[in-house]
Parts: structure tokens; C-alpha cells; sequence
């Protein structure tokens, strides 16, 4: 092996990066753990206290958003004007041809915590029935470690993060209880869950990373409702106030923030498909180049990074042309409704409410891939009164006041999240034109709806307004979803797991084919996207299972 002071170099610092870095601490390695975003300070950076939090939003700090371009998109068919997103403010939100690009596309954070820092915290496990959609529908590919063998580490993190759950759980079986116990439902959740059961849905309690009762030094929840806007209090259980702080506590973890990785080297000092070992990494920080011993590098940048940074070092395990390829993105629906009775919609926990009913891959007929249900109000960015004035509240003057009085806090959101499916119209490649301040090019973004997501979208579409219609709303504010807008938080699949290398970037035990010290801990890995499962979760339990393995070699 190659001497260093580092057993492990881990680059990327999200969810990941996080667990993995933790572990190995756990298992006596001496760790670097490397991200080329910004550390976030809980009491400083979030602004949940001041009085312009609506317009601060994220407090996205320079280096925390990377950046990403997109091939151009598909032309909107006029047979699926039902699936266009509007408001009641605005109208039609995307008037041209094509699908668009909603914001910065892929939402993320980049930092010290990636991701988990501007998360709801929803802590998923994945449906069994999930993980074998090439065997038994003939699409995606098969998952090469089953639910049983992630059942122990889900349970491990679960305690870890704290997270509270149902005492239901419907396909995920479980070996232990929940450790904390379920949150209330917000208000407006329960009417929601009326709604439901007046259809024949189940409407659950969504499990949650947020501590419904003190624990390990974090206060419980105050259901202020801001966890997308970042958790000051620190009682959402995100990378940096566990994992990480967990291995910096044990004394063998280094940490390092807007730490760009430049290269990857191979044995022989060549980046190459052909190569077996890594040898060093190349890194800037402050303007400073460094090269860096590696005796065993894992990556955990995301679906999108990860197979970008495989793909500038002419494609580092892409012997098979796999890297990139197999794209899973978001699919998503939100309806937003208007009740009469005052439901205090603003607050309660984001999330707080769920429904599996659909969540099977064989859940909708005659389509292929389930979805989730869940009250989504705060997700859309709607419980301020900023947002209600110029989307759920059109007009102006003594009028529009009045109205606004009565609207804010009565607004409710179901929103629908489903499974994609990969497609050869849907992949990650390096932009041709544009590049970072290191003169690489950027990530490129091909994405397409095909016909069978526009099926599954509208199924999406109908469960919302059928919900909403049953609890009670009395007219429609906003929808919007997926099929005219690229809007993603979730990707998956570029980098992904399998027995055949010829159809994969990874084995079971997430080792890069053809490499052995190199490894991948992101959802990039994952084969299929499930039926709208939060990924953090499973992220969390593979690269936990992954040191395991790599650590007993």
C-alpha cells in the first residue's frame, strides 16, 4: 500500500461521504474527509429567527451550489396539457414549447453536509419490491444486495440519526422499533388523512429525522417548519450534526471544506479504464495545489460529480461505457388546494404525513413504478406570506389584502413523488463549451419524459386532486410537477451497482470494477429509483455496509 498518514481518503461530505467517514473511524482508520463546498455554522449561516427569512431562503454560500449544464430539452406535446404547471397567480408557468429548467435543475448543496443541510429529513427505507424491477418487470436492473442485508445497517443509522417513526410499516419489515416515537400530525395533515380514508388510503405518520424527543445533545423538534431552509436547533439529524461530528470525536477524522478534487491517479500515474490501483489524488484549496497519498479513495459526490470526475480522468471505470449512463431523476406532482377553515398550514413538521398506497412497482395498472403520497405544503415553498401574494393570491390593493388574510395558512399541498426509470435519452456527460475555474468541463444533463413516466405523472396528478378534493378543498391554487420542468433533487443510477460489469460501475460492495482500493458511496450507484422514497436513508446503509466489507478484507 501506498504510505500515507490516511487509511481512507473520502471526497464528498454529504450523506455518503458522511457515513462512511464515520464508520471508518469507527472501525480504527484514520480518515480525510474532503469537500469542495463550504462548512455551514448552524447558530450563524440559518436565518429561520430573522425577519426576512422568506426572502433568504437556503443560505447558499459561495462554492455551495455547483454547477451544471443541460442538453436542450424535449418539445411539450399539447395532448399532455393537463400535466403543465400553473399557478393562480401567474398562470401558466413555462409558456414556451419545451420542458425547462425550473432554477439551478438539480438541487443541491455542496458543503459540509451536503445535501442533508437543505433536506426535509424524511428517512426512507426502500421498498422491497423495488429492488428487483429487471427480474420481474424487465426494466432498470436488479439490486445486487437484497433488503435483508440492509436491514441491519437501516437500523443502526436510524438509531444513530434518531430518527422517529410509525409503529406501521406496511412492506418494510423491521428487526426493532422505530427508537423514537412518531410525531404529532400537523392539522392539516389530519385533514388530509380524512380525505385519504374517505378514498380507501392509508395515511401514515412519514418517518422523519427530526428528534421527536431530546437525544445525544440535540433538542427535540419546535415544528417551526423551516427544515429545507436549514435546522439552527440542530434537532434535524443532517450529516454534519451526526456522522460528522461523530468522526471528528473519535480523533482519526481530518476534515477539510472548499477542497476542490482536480485528479485521480492511478498506479502508474495515468488515469485510465485499464488501471487497478489509485494512488494519489490531486487537490486545490486556497489556491494551493496538493497532491495527496491515497491508500483507498472513496467517492461520494453524487449522481451527478461522481461520473463527471470518473469521466475527466478519460473515464475511470467506464470500460463498459456505464459511466454517466442509466440517469434516474425526480418525478414529481404537487397540487396545492384552498380550504375555508383556517388549518395553521405554515406549521408542523414538513412531511409530517404519507401514504404507500401506490408506492409498489405494480401499484397503477398498466403502468410500470409506484409513488408516494405526502402533505407537501412547505416542500413548495408555500408558507409565507410572500409566496401566497404572488402565486396563490392574484391581483392587487384593499382586495388582494383581504383575501391574503383569509388564504395564508389555509393553502394545503399533496405532492406525489414516483419512480424513474432509465431511458437511453437520459444521461450524464461533460459539456462540450463550458468549463469550471479549473478550465474542466462542466457536467452535462440529458433528461427525457417518455411515455411511460407521462402515465405514471398523470396517475401522479389524479391521487392529489382526488385527496384534496376529498378533504375538503374548495378551489385550486398552483400545480406543478416533472413533465415541463427539469426540477430535481433527487438523481440516482449514473455510477450503478451489479454482478455484471459489462451492465455496472460497482459490485455489491460498491468497489469500482477493476480497482482494488477505489470505491463509490452515493446514490449513483443505485440500479433503480424506487417509488419515491427519499434516497438519504439507503445511501447511508450501503456505504456503512460498504466499509464493513472493505474493512474485513
Amino acid at each position: 500500500m501506498t504510505d500515507s498518514r490516511y487509511d481512507a481518503v473520502v471526497v464528498g461530505a454529504g450523506a455518503g461521504g458522511a457515513a462512511a467517514a464515520w464508520r471508518l473511524c469507527q472501525r480504527g482508520w484514520r480518515v480525510l474527509l474532503l469537500d469542495a463546498g463550504p462548512a455551514f455554522d448552524a447558530a450563524v449561516d440559518y436565518g429561520l429567527d430573522r425577519p426576512d427569512w422568506e426572502r433568504l431562503g437556503f443560505p447558499h454560500k459561495r462554492g455551495s451550489l455547483g454547477q451544471t449544464r443541460f442538453a436542450p430539452l424535449q418539445e411539450l406535446d399539447p395532448d399532455n396539457a393537463d400535466l403543465r404547471s400553473w399557478s393562480l397567480g401567474q398562470g401558466i408557468s413555462n409558456r414556451e414549447s419545451r420542458r425547462a429548467v425550473s432554477g439551478p435543475g438539480y438541487h443541491h448543496v455542496r458543503g459540509i453536509g451536503g445535501s442533508t443541510l437543505h433536506f426535509v429529513g424524511e428517512s426512507h427505507r426502500m421498498n422491497p419490491a423495488s429492488m428487483s424491477m429487471r427480474s420481474r418487470f424487465g426494466v432498470a436492473a436488479d439490486w445486487p444486495v437484497s433488503y435483508a442485508e440492509l436491514e441491519p445497517y437501516y437500523l443502526q443509522i436510524e438509531r444513530l440519526l434518531g430518527v422517529a417513526g410509525p409503529t406501521e410499516v406496511r412492506d418494510r419489515w423491521r428487526s426493532a422499533p422505530y427508537p423514537q416515537p412518531a410525531h404529532p400530525l400537523s392539522k392539516a395533515s389530519r385533514q388530509l388523512a380524512r380525505g385519504a380514508s374517505a378514498l380507501g388510503l392509508a395515511w401514515d405518520v412519514n418517518p422523519r429525522c427530526a428528534l421527536s424527543r431530546p437525544f445525544d445533545g440535540r433538542p427535540s423538534c419546535n415544528y417551526c417548519g423551516g427544515c429545507t431552509l436549514g435546522c439552527p436547533r440542530r434537532d434535524k439529524g443532517s450529516a454534519d450534526v451526526t456522522f460528522i461530528a461523530k468522526a471528528r470525536a473519535s480523533g482519526r477524522c481530518d476534515l477539510q471544506s472548499d477542497t476542490t478534487l482536480l485528479r485521480i491517479i492511478a498506479a502508474d500515474g495515468k488515469a485510465g479504464a485499464a488501471a487497478s490501483h489509485i494512488e494519489a489524488i490531486e487537490v486545490i484549496r486556497d489556491g494551493q495545489r496538493e497532491r495527496i497519498p491515497t491508500q483507498r479513495l472513496i467517492l461520494a459526490c453524487g449522481a451527478i460529480e461522481t461520473p463527471r470526475m470518473l469521466l475527466l480522468e478519460g473515464g475511470l471505470g467506464n470500460a463498459h461505457d456505464q459511466v454517466g449512463r442509466h440517469f434516474l431523476e425526480s418525478v414529481g406532482w404537487t397540487s396545492i388546494g384552498r380550504f375555508q377553515t383556517p388549518l395553521m398550514s405554515f406549521g408542523g413538521l414538513p412531511a409530517d404525513s404519507i401514504s404507500w398506497h401506490y408506492n409498489r412497482p405494480d401499484a397503477i395498472p398498466g403502468v410500470v413504478g409506484g409513488f408516494r403520497l405526502s402533505a407537501a405544503i412547505h416542500e413548495s415553498d408555500m408558507i409565507g406570506a410572500i409566496a401566497h401574494a404572488q402565486r396563490a393570491v392574484p391581483g392587487f390593493g384593499r382586495e388582494h389584502k383581504r383575501q391574503m388574510r383569509s388564504v395564508v395558512g389555509s393553502t394545503v399541498a399533496v405532492g406525489a413523488v414516483g419512480e424513474s426509470l432509465p431511458n437511453p435519452q437520459s444521461w450524464v456527460d461533460l459539456d462540450p463549451n463550458d468549463r469550471d475555474p479549473h478550465g474542466r468541463p462542466l457536467a452535462r444533463i440529458h433528461s427525457y419524459v417518455d411515455g411511460m413516466t407521462v402515465q405514471r405523472l398523470r396517475a401522479m396528478a389524479r391521487a392529489t386532486r382526488a385527496i384534496l378534493k376529498a378533504s375538503g378543498a374548495v378551489a385550486w391554487v398552483e400545480e406543478y410537477g416533472t413533465y415541463d420542468y427539469f426540477s430535481s433533487a433527487h438523481v440516482f443510477g449514473t455510477c450503478r451497482m451489479g454482478v455484471d460489469r459489462r451492465q455496472s460501475v460497482v459490485d455489491a460492495d460498491l468497489r469500482v470494477h477493476g480497482f482494488d482500493n477505489f470505491h463509490i458511496c452515493d446514490a449513483s450507484v443505485f440500479p433503480s429509483s424506487g417509488g419515491g422514497e427519499a434516497p438519504s436513508l439507503t445511501i447511508q446503509a450501503l456505504a456503512v455496509r460498504a466499509v464493513d466489507r472493505m474493512v474485513s478484507v
